[in-house]
């Protein structure tokens, strides 16, 4: 598996190779995580739940663009019978699939699509799927993790041929005993950038403690728009009701236990591919606030959220919170995807890659 960042870097994609890789290990396969270390700082080589992680450097140190040429030496060397390219956003997914095209090993691709906090990095993306076309339609398998990216990306990218549809899982790791719902908690998950909509919430909360005063807002991430979410909290006059702090990737349990404690779980993100956190909150049986575009509709669909315009007003979010806390909206999912059940579908589409390829040669 061929990735930009891994632990004990914390993001969606991150998790997600962690997630199945391991459990693609412990089905038997030999599996070799390629990333980059950007902070020259990371150990080289490492195992991991059974993975083998091997870094190699990435420029430049202060963007996310993760230029890495050694990539297609390692791939070139490892002996691989598939390379599985996770997400397409940097450097490292052409050098990916140019170096497994090079050497004739068949690859497969997961997109996992997100925002961007840059509207200009956003509208690149556009372009850069379609300078990406030739490479993706060469791959063995794609890949989207829910319905709606898969019809994005058939519509943006132009691409012939189906694409899979795998679900990320949404397990969390329970303590013993889980803690009752704190009253007037709101807990908003995410990396902290502008496009996953956190400021929205402390927008909102003015509007809210006027009618729910013990109403105090708990933010769980990290990243580069924390600056400006403490002046935004502070220019509001509710710095005292809002609390910004990551939690470990690692640490399951400590994630399971404040989504537990939360009256509302609010996740207004311009874009999401699928919204795990959002189906985390649903297993625990929390109340759910999403922004009804993307993936996440297809949550308010399945009766996993309650959804509310991407254009509401401080105030209508406000309103949309206080009604989840004050009758809250219990989820009625359909079955939820599992980690086991999406490592499963990697697992079928690996097999079937390696058997077809077989075949051809």
């Amino acid at each position: 598996m061929v990735t930009p960042r891994f632990f004990p870097q914390a993001g969606g994609v991150e998790t997600h190779v962690f997630e199945v890789g391991r459990r693609v290990a412990a089905a038997g396969a030999r599996l070799t995580v390629l990333t980059t270390d950007v902070s020259r700082a990371l150990a080289p080589r490492e195992e991991l739940e059974g993975m083998e992680i091997v870094r190699v450097p990435a420029y430049p140190r202060s963007k996310d663009w993760y230029v890495a040429p050694a990539i297609g030496r390692v791939i070139a060397g490892a002996g691989a019978d598939v390379i599985h390219v996770q997400s397409y956003h940097s450097v490292v997914a052409p050098l990916a699939m140019l170096a497994a095209r090079r050497n004739e090993i068949p690859y497969v691709v997961t997109f996992h699509s997100g925002g961007h906090s840059s509207g200009l990095r956003t509208r690149a993306r556009t372009l850069q799927l379609r300078t990406l076309r030739p490479l993706l339609e060469g791959a063995a398998r794609r890949i989207a993790v829910s319905d709606y990216e898969a019809r994005r990306f058939e519509s943006v990218a132009g691409l012939t041929g189906s694409i899979d549809v795998v679900p990320n899982g949404a397990e969390l790791t329970l303590p013993s005993v889980l803690p009752a719902p704190v009253a007037g908690l709101i807990v908003s998950p995410g990396r902290l950038e502008r496009y996953k909509g956190h400021h929205r919430v402390i927008e909102a909360l003015p509007h809210l403690l006027s009618r729910v005063p013990e109403a105090r807002l708990r933010i769980v991430g990290n990243g580069p728009y924390e600056p400006e979410l403490h002046r935004r909290a502070a220019g509001l006059g509710v710095a005292d009701r809002v609390q910004i702090a990551g939690i470990p990737p690692a640490d399951r349990v400590g994630m399971a236990t404040l989504l537990a404690s939360a009256s509302v779980v609010a996740i207004l993100s311009d874009y999401e591919s699928q919204g795990i956190s959002a189906v985390e909150a649903a297993v625990l049986g929390r109340p759910i606030v999403v922004t009804d575009a993307t993936a996440l509709h297809e949550l308010v669909e399945r009766g996993v959220a309650e959804g509310i315009p991407e254009n509401s007003t401080p105030e209508a979010v406000a309103a949309a919170l206080e009604q989840q806390l004050r009758r809250p909206m219990v989820p009625t999912p359909q079955r939820l995807p599992t980690w086991d059940g999406c490592a499963s579908g990697v697992l079928r589409i690996y097999r079937d890659v390696v058997e077809a390829w077989s075949c051809a040669s």
